[in-house]
């Protein structure tokens, strides 16, 4: 039992290169499928995709596309951004452009969210 957990700590602490010279590996020589690897890669890469997302503490939200609501996100980026109606409908003419820049995780996110439901398309970065 100890020698399983020892495995799979080593497969949970394994980089992503390393994830993907395993999927090789099983492919090439036991002929499981990569699709079947890709559990593994999720697993393997999740600590240093963690910990990547973890070092990153400001985001910048991008508007994409205004989408079909152009009007109603005029007005959320106007309030979002406190500038005048002219400047925010300018961003959301000029898409992608960034709406907020240097913002906490949670601020972004909610941010992203609040867009989307007016029906634009968003990215963080």
């Amino acid at each position: 039992m100890a020698d399983l957990k020892d495995f799979a700590e080593q497969l949970v602490n394994l980089t992503v290169k390393e994830v993907n010279e395993l999927a090789d590996i099983l492919k090439d020589e036991y002929g499981i499928e990569p699709a079947a690897a890709a559990v593994a890669v999720a697993a393997g890469g999740a600590g240093e995709a963690g910990e990547a997302a973890e070092e990153k503490s400001e985001f910048d939200v991008v508007l994409t596309a205004a989408g079909g609501s152009k009007l109603a996100v005029v007005k959320l980026v106007k309030e979002l951004t406190g500038l005048g109606l002219k400047d925010a409908k300018d961003i959301v003419d000029s898409a992608p452009k960034a709406v907020k820049e240097g913002v906490s995780k949670d601020e972004a996110e909610a941010i992203k969210k609040s867009l989307e439901e007016a029906g634009a398309e968003v990215e963080l970065k």
